[in-house]
């Protein structure tokens, strides 16, 4: 079966040679996002729940780009160079979703691309 991309326009520019999102029947795997505003491709500064609320933004910048919302989501892995960060990073990520909330896998890295503090990925699916 070939990728079907999908492509956001506006959300950050690649950082390296992957789409922004693939197709699988109707479940979309969304590449991880890391706070980069897109207007300037930039690290945001802040703290960790600043950066996981510009990750969030992203991610939903390719979600509707390609005809989903935040509902959709059933999945999300989140990376954090600091488990110490868990609190912060969970308390913008509870404003995201509503019950019943995606399942979820939380994991602490080595670094990430930026220096940045948190990268999420998502899958969504289509109804």
């Amino acid at each position: 079966m070939a990728r079907n991309a999908a492509k956001s326009p506006r959300g950050p520019a690649a950082l390296g040679p992957y789409s922004h999102a693939v197709w699988s029947g109707k479940q979309l795997f969304l590449s991880g996002q890391t706070p980069v505003d897109p207007a300037t491709g930039q690290l945001v500064s802040g703290d960790v729940e600043a950066q996981t609320h510009r990750a969030f933004d992203n991610l939903k910048l390719v979600l509707e780009d390609a005809g989903l919302s935040m509902d959709d989501v059933v999945k999300c892995n989140v990376y954090l160079t600091d488990m110490a960060h868990f609190a912060a990073m969970n308390a913008a990520y509870k404003t995201r979703f509503t019950a019943p909330y995606p399942a979820r896998t939380t994991v602490a890295v080595a670094g990430l691309p930026l220096n940045a503090q948190v990268e999420i990925e998502m899958v969504a699916r289509r109804k």
